[in-house]
């Protein structure tokens, strides 16, 4: 039986509104037809600020305005136009001895690796090295033709997103950040001694100690006003602890204080850490509508920022950057609330004003309570509650498509299984099943996901929901940009594609290509981005033709190029755009232009030029920059090894309150071989793709990317030694195309 929000939830994946602002919590929607980021008017910053600081902020987004609408993010754009190739490559074959290939004595090939050749046209082994160009400039010194893979082009755009916000947050953000928590402490104050010995008393307190623990955590100087020193020593401690579930001073209720483990990128980064820290704060802390002393705080939020137009601008900008990269939040907060107090009370009201007005209030907490609800559900809560809980957020996380999905597939959205078993934790295939593929669907099928009342029901809505939905929809954020670049992958491949693409096997590479940059993606924005939460319950003899090939996905590499120039585009609006990483994304876009060029005439059989076959030689070469551009800051030295930035990154996506967590992780990338046919000749060729996991891990001990590094192997503890014992399984439904050592 699906939920009775079901409904709901399905139309809120289809408001394009939500997705692209936040429109959906207001009124008077603007659109526009760029890809630019709308913010409201350039506004003065103080006398105070440096000259530097004021034109930095204004390029934010500052605003003289009063708390108005959300700034609203990308709009829809044309792009591009998708490819619309019609696949006609020529019939071949694989002899059973690969005795037909070309340049078969290049390898050295186990037996079972020429049995998965010649039946799947490819097999997948081994590691290609820390990071995904190894294997190519390895080819490239070897003579031995590229294949130029996905996998490895979604992988460096994971670096050049995760590097570029990693730099606003520790360049701009982090001190805008700090900035904000410190007016917003300083108004809360003010509020709180007016309001003393009246009923607004205690909801001022609270937010006297809300914003004294987000300005602690990024200013250890902050002084803390003696009212409130316990419940902010208390949160404190419990966010440094970050030992899982307890009840919040604040508000009274359950948080999950393991959230706050810095994870991802920010680990090791003092600045990073502490903005992350207060980040999560902010972005988590509920003022559920049920709790009429927390409405009164979320109130005394909205008035204090809407009397201060500097720290309305600084709030603006923050929200309106970060959610250009991971979408917009799907919680009220000060715009929607701010509205209403207006309607409730008027449009200028002195604090002093709000003691005894009932009727005003008793009017504002009717209004709010008809604004909508979160579709996703991130704070622990019990069998007998709504999933999703209305309330307010000073600076709620965002709505993603892909925790939409997770939140209807698991407890209490779907119930026991027919052994009693409440499914808690989601999979990572739900996403791509949910957004069309047959292959994850029947493999969650045999995993027994449909065994769960309500599975398969809210799967098809969600299907049939999300395949109707508009364009607009992928063009909310870059996040949404990255998940719909994915889309094509999970379109199985039939006949008039080279021989490996058309196997049931490829379907399923395929799929580890989605988990891994699904990973990936995840990773670059657990700090932003809703986590699903279930309900508690030698030499040569003669010198090789090394001509390459390209894994044909014309649609990926068109709508990679798209997202590489909204990238450039939008930090260029804002005015945080290098020269040199306008000049990197420029390349990075160029570079998938001349993929989906090659792949075009690729699936018409034609032979590629010179110069083409030259790109896909200097394959390895090309995405090597990229990567030494967005970590030659991680090392004093001229040289950075592999070794100290590897590839392989974990991230935890979904929480079970009763003590476990999902893990999605990918380890040093694998190596592919694929028969291919260049200039009529049958040759193997070789490149990197993801090596992907999935696992459950103690809520209380989130693993860090350097923790999981550690696990595995890749990097040595603490003592200086390395883990070669530990073995993490890899989702059974990727062993069919693989080929295991002995000594893996």
């Amino acid at each position: 039986m699906l939920c009775k929000r079901f409904k709901k939830l399905i139309a809120a994946v289809l408001v394009t509104a939500l997705l692209c602002g936040c429109g959906a919590h207001g009124d008077g929607n603007k659109t526009d037809s760029s890809d630019e980021p709308v913010t409201s008017e350039a506004a003065e910053a103080s006398g105070e600020a440096p000259e530097k600081e004021k034109e930095e902020t204004q390029a934010l987004g500052n605003s003289s305005m009063a708390v108005g609408e959300r700034p609203f993010l990308m709009g829809a754009d044309a792009g591009r136009k998708e490819s619309d190739v019609v696949p006609c490559v020529e019939r071949y074959t694989v002899e059973p001895d690969l005795s037909n290939v070309d340049n078969l004595w290049q390898f050295y090939l186990e037996e079972g690796m020429t049995e998965k050749l010649s039946e799947n046209g490819f097999v997948v082994s081994g590691f290609a090295g820390n990071e995904f160009f190894e294997i190519y400039e390895t080819n490239r010194y070897n003579m031995v033709p590229n294949f130029v893979t996905v996998d490895s082009m979604m992988h460096t755009y994971h670096l050049y997103f995760s590097y570029l916000l990693k730099s606003l947050e520790k360049d701009y953000l982090a001190e805008r950040l700090t900035q904000l928590s410190s007016r917003m402490l300083a108004g809360s104050v003010a509020q709180y001694e007016k309001l003393k010995g009246s009923e607004w008393e205690n909801a001022a307190k609270r937010n006297v100690a809300f914003f004294t623990v987000g300005a602690k955590l990024l200013d250890n100087g902050t002084q803390i006003h003696e009212a409130v020193k316990d419940t902010v020593s208390y949160e404190l401690e419990h966010i440094g602890q970050a030992n899982g579930i307890d009840i919040c001073q604040i508000t009274a209720d359950f948080e999950d204080y393991s959230q706050y483990k810095p994870r991802g990128y920010y680990e090791g980064d003092e600045k990073l850490e502490a903005y992350f820290k207060a980040m999560m704060w902010y972005g988590r802390i509920h003022f559920k509508q049920d709790n009429e002393e927390l409405n009164r705080s979320a109130l005394l939020i909205t008035k204090a920022m809407d009397e201060d137009a500097e720290g309305y601008s600084l709030w603006e900008s923050i929200y309106a950057v970060t959610s250009f990269f991971a979408g917009a939040s799907d919680d009220c907060g000060v715009c929607e609330y701010a509205k209403v107090i207006r309607e409730a009370y008027g449009d200028s009201i002195a604090a002093e004003d709000l003691i005894g007005n009932e009727q005003a209030f008793s009017t504002y907490l009717d209004q709010i309570s008809k604004l909508p609800a979160p579709s996703i559900n991130s704070i622990p809560i019990w069998d007998e509650e709504e999933n999703v809980i209305p309330g307010f957020r000073f600076m709620g996380q965002r709505f993603t498509i892909d925790a939409t999905i997770m939140q209807q597939l698991i407890y209490s959205n779907v119930k026991e299984n027919s052994a009693g078993d409440k499914r808690m934790l989601p999979d990572v295939l739900d996403v791509p099943a949910a957004l069309g593929s047959d292959k994850a669907l029947e493999i969650l099928k045999e995993n027994g996901a449909t065994d769960y009342a309500g599975y398969s029901e809210n799967m098809e809505k969600l299907k049939d929901s999300l395949a109707r939905a508009d364009d607009t929809l992928w063009s909310a954020s870059l996040y949404a940009g990255w998940l719909n670049t994915l889309r094509p992958l999970l379109n199985e491949k039939g006949e008039g594609y080279p021989l490996f693409m058309q196997s049931e096997e490829w379907t399923k590479k395929d799929l580890e290509c989605f988990a891994g940059s699904f990973t990936e993606l995840k990773h670059d924005t657990v700090l932003y981005t809703k986590q699903v939460i279930a309900e508690m319950g030698g030499g040569m003899e003669e010198e090789p033709d090394d001509r390459g090939y390209v894994e044909p996905e014309p649609i990926v590499y068109k709508r990679f190029a798209d997202l590489a120039d909204k990238t450039a585009r939008g930090l260029e609006s804002y005015g945080m755009l290098s020269d040199e990483d306008k000049e990197n994304l420029s390349r990075l876009s160029a570079l998938a232009d001349q993929l989906l060029i090659i792949s075009e005439k690729e699936l018409r059989d034609e032979t590629l030029t010179e110069a083409e076959y030259d790109l896909i030689r200097g394959y390895g070469g090309s995405i090597e920059h990229f990567w030494y551009e967005t970590v030659k800051g991680e090392s004093d030295e001229d040289f950075v090894a592999t070794q100290e930035c590897p590839a392989a990154i974990v991230v935890d996506i979904a929480t079970d309150p009763n003590g476990t967590v999902l893990e999605a992780a990918t380890g040093n990338p694998s190596t592919i071989l694929v028969a291919v046919k260049v200039d009529g000749k049958l040759k193997l060729a070789r490149g990197s793709v993801y090596s992907f996991y999935q696992f459950p891990q103690p809520l209380e001990n989130r693993l860090t990317d350097s923790q999981w590094r550690v696990m595995i192997g890749i990097q040595a503890d603490e003592n200086g030694n390395y883990n070669y014992h530990t073995k993490i399984d890899k989702p059974e439904w990727t062993e069919s195309y693989r080929f295991k050592y002995d000594w893996e």
